[in-house]
């Protein structure tokens, strides 16, 4: 019995020891281990900015989407139990549960356009080294699933169905050129990500439009909350006072929907009728530089790559010959034809190489002397005027004013390059140099990201990369914007805007203001200059007048331009393009030996105080006069207010 009795009391003090160690000792340990089972930091994701045109029309909203998370630690104990439960878990989200495994054809066709995608058990082993924070399984996930795992979640502890905004577009396709579209972060970019204090597996950021550029000031900042969670893994209660979000600001632009609306019908309807598939059309305030239209066709629906890619979707956008994904106003390099001979005629007027008096002769042909043999005439090379190829014309003696308005090229083949010794023209390194003020050669600077430069050649550029000395030939084509001359659709917007403003290259603005959720204006954007253009503002007038004639004068290009009590200037295009549509190395031409080409229209309005400008192209349309006035006829005239047909 002493022996017994000495057994209990030894006993007693070990439990004793061991309820003082447990208690006293390492109480605090086992009571923070405790809080940790039973409570868990929460992120509460902020709402992006919303999204608004320049009349307050909303563009771009927030809406619940579902995800599905898993927390390891409340996951069931037993390996065959918890495996078991991953693998129907993976074949409901239709998920693999390794990365090793045999892929569906749909899984496989999401690895080769967004890499590998981790399993079910790869992203679990992950997650492992934070038990207690949820890892993110699958995103935008349909009702009907999320439902199913709210009926298993008692058989499936650990998994979490979360509700989180995301973008909805109300206008797709319509602005989906301008706005972008959200989606995961880019494994390439990750770490970039990480350390501006995103979370790769959370969070979505913009990835193309004013979603991309002005990611940093719709993102907003999460919230935290500290939630009390059962044995199963699921919130009880909020304990203390959460961390609150802060939603992004908002951005109000400077596209009018109305008129985008609008251009947007009126292009894609003309483009039906010349059985066409792409083209742009861009009206800018010429006082200011703010864009308040920009279509560029064909589009797409960015509520489609919202959140993840539509694989089957975006092969089809890849794969489309007429690029909807591409914004051709910015993002296009083509010839811009005649529509440069408005700068070439502002050069020559500021270099004094011609008057507005000067008068040159147009016979429908100007033969250009063999430099080597100049006494030759069999060597000697033609260049047409387009009246001669369209109808074995000529145009006369003509000053700068009527040139313009009749898009004389032979006028401005000397202007450019000169003739003989009888008129010294401008030369290649003077045109570049104004087409370089003008904005060419150059991006803008919109605030849209995919912009390019377009190209203004030079004799070194054409050394570099064709090994070819520069040639009066040269000069001649880059006077009437072909040869090697590239720009894109806004370049030249801009350019025709300068002229009508007299003077003054605005960098072109797609953002009004910025604005945070109680409606204060955090940011507004004002006009920003670029430069104010070296050219009297005699000679812009003059060029200005030219530009009137090609709408209202003798023999006038644009003469389809109608808009009653309204007095428009403008200049068409037509260029000449390379294609190869059987892939043979030769140009594609016509039955009469004739290079397809893009349609290009300019324009400005009212005349005598400009408020609108406007670009029209048509890729592949044909003549200028014939299918892009067209188009600008109806968008000036919606714009104006008579909405005549």
């Amino acid at each position: 019995m002493k022996v017994y009795r000495a057994l209990v009391a030894i006993a007693f003090l070990v439990l004793v020891g061991q309820l003082w160690r447990l208690q006293i000792g390492r109480g605090e340990y086992y009571q923070q281990a405790a809080d940790v089972n039973r409570f868990r930091l929460e992120a509460d994701p902020a709402p992006r900015g919303v999204i608004y045109d320049r009349r307050g029309y909303l563009l771009v909203r927030n809406q619940p989407r579902l995800s599905v998370s898993i927390v390891p630690a409340y996951l069931p104990d037993d390996p065959t139990e918890r495996r078991a439960m991953l693998i129907r878990l993976a074949n409901l989200l239709d998920m693999p549960v390794t990365n090793d495994q045999v892929k569906t054809p749909a899984q496989a066709a999401m690895e080769r356009v967004a890499g590998p995608q981790p399993g079910v058990l790869d992203i679990l082993s992950e997650a492992e080294l934070a038990p207690y924070r949820p890892a993110r399984l699958k995103v935008g996930i349909p009702r009907e699933i999320a439902l199913s795992l709210e009926e298993e979640h008692l058989d499936w502890p650990g998994v979490l169905v979360q509700a989180e905004p995301v973008r909805q577009h109300l206008y797709s396709p319509l602005l989906s050129h301008i706005l972008g579209y959200v989606g995961p972060i880019p494994q390439e970019q990750a770490q970039e990500y990480q350390a501006r204090g995103y979370d790769p597996n959370r969070h979505q950021v913009g990835l193309s439009g004013v979603e991309y550029t002005f990611e940093k000031e719709l993102r907003g900042q999460d919230g935290q909350k500290l939630i009390e969670v059962d044995v199963a893994g699921r919130e009880v209660r909020t304990v203390g006072e959460p961390q609150p979000t802060v939603p992004g600001y908002n951005l109000h632009l400077t596209i009018d929907l109305d008129l985008q609306q609008a251009m947007a019908e009126i292009l894609g309807r003309h483009l039906r009728t010349l059985y066409k598939k792409q083209g742009v059309a861009v009206a800018m305030n010429p006082q200011t530089g703010e864009i308040l239209g920009m279509v560029s066709l064909p589009g797409y629906d960015n509520n489609e790559l919202i959140g993840g890619l539509s694989v089957k979707k975006f092969q089809e956008l890849q794969q489309d010959p007429n690029r909807p994904l591409l914004n051709q106003a910015i993002s296009g390099q083509f010839p811009p034809g005649s529509t440069f001979k408005i700068i070439v005629a502002s050069a020559g007027l500021e270099e004094k190489v011609i008057t507005p008096e000067t008068r040159l002769h147009c016979g429908g042909i100007l033969w250009l002397p063999n430099r080597f043999y100049p006494e030759d005439p069999s060597l000697a090379q033609p260049f047409y005027c387009w009246i001669y190829h369209d109808h074995h014309g000529s145009h006369g003696s003509l000053n700068v004013i009527s040139a313009l308005g009749q898009s004389c090229d032979i006028f401005f083949y000397q202007v450019g390059g000169g003739y003989r010794d009888r008129f010294a023209g401008l030369g290649e390194e003077r045109m570049g140099y104004y087409a370089e003020l003008f904005g060419l050669g150059a991006r803008t600077g919109i605030d849209l990201p995919g912009e390019v430069t377009g190209l203004v050649p030079t004799a070194k550029w054409k050394r570099v990369n064709y090994s070819e000395s520069w040639t009066t030939g040269d000069t001649y084509n880059m006077a009437i914007g072909q040869g090697y001359v590239l720009a894109t659709p806004l370049q030249m917007l801009n350019a025709a805007a300068a002229i009508a403003n007299g003077g003054t290259l605005y960098r072109p603005q797609i953002v009004h203001e910025i604005t945070d959720g109680e409606g204060r204006v955090v940011r507004a954007f004002v006009p920003d200059v670029i430069r104010r253009l070296p050219l009297s503002a005699e000679n812009l007038s003059i060029v200005r007048q030219g530009m009137r004639a090609a709408v209202a004068g003798p023999g006038a290009t644009a003469w389809a331009i109608n808009v009653p009590g309204v007095a428009v200037a403008g200049k068409t295009g037509t260029a000449e393009f390379f294609i190869d549509r059987n892939q043979d190395g030769l140009p594609d031409r016509d039955n009469k030996g004739h290079l397809p080409t893009h349609a290009w229209f300019l324009a400005f309005a009212p005349y005598e105080n400009p408020e609108i400008a406007l670009v029209v192209f048509v890729f592949g349309g044909g003549e200028g006069s014939a299918a892009a006035v067209p188009i600008a006829n109806d968008i000036l005239n919606y714009y104006f207010g008579s909405r005549s047909p």
